[in-house]
């Protein structure tokens, strides 16, 4: 397949100034090295031959090393170093991440959603995205073609990467959905200063083979001609098949791991590797498909002088001023008022798991682009607690299906989903199971909005069955809201009762923000005695709750000479408050928090400082949790209020649930047990 000219001269410019990027920082060592870095050298002719191939309406998932390939994009040398010196103007993240960490969004070029450093967990984003396509194409909904050529997915990765777990999971989704995804991988044959003979049984190459349906190719990614014609054939299949590859590039790396892991510390092979160097290559190449060398130094010259000037504009670039520090942490909400219609008359009562189906049926009636997966909530099932019965059979196997065991692809693959457009609903079985995915949480999911600058808001809700009930043990009986909640960046949800459940549950939808859904167990049908208060008449559909705003479930007025109290608490935990003030709610105010982020601070804060008394009641077990931090918050805020300590009751200080129930029992909080702290602290 036959190069043209005009194909080989932007390629050689885009490679002269990758390589004289990399040499003008290592001159500029002790000021640009400010912040860490790594470059393209030795990648950049792989990562040109693709980045030049993608049109605007795909989407690049890059990797930290892959400055070649975002100036294959169309970015220039001052954008990227912007970023470099983490500057105001950094187009990407206005200097809150790294150099080559993009997060880009321009008409022009392809799309780069955020990511993070990228060592192999933008792998499930990536694949997620490319499933948003699948679905988007299967289902037949407003799906945009540019230039009548349909979108794919680059996701670009290390050869050390390719380790992570992480990274089956996205292939083997990727394999059994048949996604239009191409990953490249750059064998440099180094982590950092471990070799692939210390770290790997195979390559690339051979681990994907494993992966029925993921077909992979090798090549020499030093070799220009090689690289763009394989490439091209590749991308021309993805377009016209949608289906699964992989690029397993073989490359040198020519300058240190970073600029902070400097390779004369430790590496043998760099006379080896610069035997390799891409860029002799390439222009020998030029040189036998009709360049002189005058038009190749003139190429050359041009880089330099851009990329010196780009360099003094950069250097004098304005910094961040502290004020946006405090930007872009979540991406504005419409939904800021609780309306419609909370208790329509002569609605029946429903219990809380079906109040959620429902919300879920309504929502999905009136967009396409929300859909449902996780383990076992496709048509066979309906999930686990029937929390999505009917809808695979209403809505269609493309719509709600089940996903492998694979928590870290079902929280991380939002971020693609969203990212093209979609809202996806998922699950994780139990909270017990959300471990594996905390990683994408962290990483992927909650910090898009605030690393990109507000470009990438991830819009998804994660939904996450909760609580001790019914002897379930000790791995499907935990409560992990404290851990969640020191995640920023979502936005955290806990009802008491199926009609907050709804109504939290549209405002999730409408919000472009992350959301957590904690849903107990125990609550879900009222089988728990005690509970009857968590069934509700069905809201209407048009009924949205807001996320901050507490119930003040039971109110009192100040009296005199009586002591006074205030219970905070959330799921479980309400009914237990309740049921244990039979005889003396006139001295109890109870609030339901709702939501535990973001949190309605006045509600509380006005409750306790009239009653002079708080009992912050929660089913995890007390030390170091949200119930802990919210009982200091409240002393800190309502200390010359206070008439006693603020207390806090939850589950004993042990490592797990037992799975016998005079255990589980004794483990827990119960209404008795909060009775007697209540009566403790009311004596106070």
């Amino acid at each position: 397949m036959k190069i043209n000219k005009d194909i080989f001269k932007k390629a050689f410019k885009n490679v002269c100034t990758a390589k004289t990027m990399a040499e003008l920082y290592e001159e500029n060592f002790k000021v640009v090295s400010k912040y860490v870095h790594a470059t393209s050298r030795g990648h950049e002719v792989i990562q040109t031959a693709l980045g030049m191939q993608l049109l605007p309406q795909d989407y690049a998932y890059p990797y930290y090393r892959d400055d070649s390939m975002l100036l294959s994009f169309g970015c220039t040398p001052k954008d990227l170093m912007l970023q470099l010196l983490a500057k105001k103007d950094d187009p990407f993240s206005g200097g809150r991440t790294y150099y080559s960490h993009p997060s880009l969004r321009d008409d022009d070029k392809p799309k780069v959603p955020h990511q993070s450093s990228a060592t192999g967990m933008q792998a499930i984003p990536a694949t997620g995205a490319a499933m948003g396509f699948w679905y988007q194409e299967h289902v037949n909904s407003k799906f945009k073609i540019q230039n009548s050529k349909l979108p794919l997915v680059v996701c670009s990765l290390g050869d050390a990467s390719v380790t992570e777990g992480e990274i089956a999971e996205a292939f083997q989704m990727a394999a059994l959905k048949q996604l239009p995804i191409l990953y490249l991988v750059q064998d440099n044959g180094w982590d950092i200063s471990a070799n692939a003979s210390e770290t790997r049984a195979q390559d690339a190459f051979e681990y994907a083979k494993g992966f029925h349906g993921l077909e992979a190719i090798s090549i020499d990614g030093t070799d220009f001609i090689e690289s763009y014609t394989q490439i091209q054939k590749v991308i021309e299949t993805i377009r016209k098949e949608r289906r699964p590859f992989l690029v397993h590039a073989k490359v040198p790396l020519l300058n240190h791991h970073t600029s902070g892991v400097r390779m004369e510390w430790y590496r043998d092979d760099l006379e080896e590797a610069r035997s390799r160097d891409p860029y002799p290559k390439i222009r020998k190449q030029l040189m036998e498909n009709g360049f002189s060398e005058k038009e190749l130094k003139d190429i050359e010259t041009s880089a330099y002088a851009e990329v010196r000037k780009d360099y003094e504009v950069a250097l004098k670039a304005e910094d961040p001023k502290p004020e946006d520090l405090f930007t872009h942490d979540f991406a504005p909400t419409p939904i800021t008022e609780e309306t419609g219609t909370r208790t329509p008359e002569c609605a029946e009562k429903v219990v809380m798991v079906d109040c959620a189906l429902f919300g879920i049926e309504e929502l999905m009636k009136k967009h396409k682009e929300c859909l449902l997966y996780g383990q076992d909530v496709g048509g066979r099932l309906g999930g686990v607690f029937r929390e999505a019965a009917t809808l695979a059979q209403k809505f269609g196997d493309n719509r709600v299906f089940n996903t492998p065991i694979q928590e870290a692809f079902i929280v991380g693959s939002t971020a693609g989903m969203s990212a093209v457009g979609l809202k996806p609903i998922v699950e994780v079985q139990f909270a017990d199971y959300i471990w594996p995915g905390l990683n994408q949480l962290f990483t992927e999911v909650s910090r898009s909005c605030y690393l990109s600058n507000g470009k990438w808001p991830v819009s998804m809700i994660l939904r996450v069955p909760i609580g001790a009930y019914g002897s379930g043990g000790p791995y499907h009986s935990s409560s992990v809201e404290s851990v969640v909640t020191n995640i920023r960046g979502l936005k955290i949800a806990y009802p008491s009762n199926g009609a907050d459940l709804k109504g939290l549950l549209k405002a999730a939808y409408y919000d472009p923000n992350p959301v957590v859904i904690f849903e107990h167990k125990g609550l879900y049908w009222s089988k728990v005695p005690g509970t009857k208060g968590a069934t509700s008449v069905e809201p209407a559909e048009d009924y949205v709750l807001p996320f901050g705003n507490a119930w003040l479930l039971q109110e009192i007025w100040k009296q005199e000479d009586v002591e006074t109290a205030t219970i905070v608490s959330y799921g479980m935990g309400v009914h237990w408050a309740m049921n244990a003030t039979q005889g003396m709610r006139d001295r109890v105010e109870i609030i339901d928090l709702r939501t535990l982020f973001p949190l309605d601070e006045e509600t509380i804060m006005k409750s306790v400082k009239k009653t002079g008394k708080c009992l912050v009641v929660t089913e995890e077990p007390s030390n170091n949790s949200f119930a802990r931090a919210l009982a200091g918050k409240i002393q800190e805020e309502c200390f010359q209020y206070l008439d006693a300590p603020v207390m806090t009751i939850g589950s004993e200080n042990m490592p797990a649930i037992p799975l016998n129930s005079t255990l589980e029992q004794t483990m827990i909080p119960s209404t008795e047990k909060v009775r007697v702290k209540l009566e403790t602290l009311l004596e106070y």
